[in-house]
């Protein structure tokens, strides 16, 4: 499983406690331009408050990343081919590590 993807997964499934995950979540949707647009809920979570740099990266009319928190979430538009990149931005800042027993956690789950 790719490692982006899977920080996210664990993330999310960090912030499960039958509650949270009624209210809150993660929308990963296509933009027309083509691209990705991402939005994280943080509320509720250890994120919510933590400081975020907005980050803007236009390399090319294809390759492009905008990251930014506002309004408890993490929003995340980029390129076509940048999702990764975004996702990584975000656990990056979220300092999700991943360990070496975390890939069982996908067998058992």
């Amino acid at each position: 499983m790719d490692k982006n993807l899977f920080q996210l997964l664990k993330w999310f499934y960090n912030q499960c406690d039958g509650d949270w995950e009624h209210c809150y979540g993660i929308q990963i949707t296509s933009l027309d331009n083509p691209g990705w647009n991402v939005i994280i809920n943080l509320s509720e979570t250890n994120l919510q408050n933590k400081p975020f740099s907005e980050i803007a990266l236009e390399r090319t009319e294809k390759d492009w990343v905008f990251c930014i928190v506002k309004e408890d979430s993490f929003y995340g538009n980029c390129g076509i081919f940048n999702l990764p990149e975004v996702l990584q931005i975000f656990a990056d800042w979220a300092e999700i590590k991943i360990e070496s027993n975390d890939s069982n956690t996908v067998d058992t789950i």
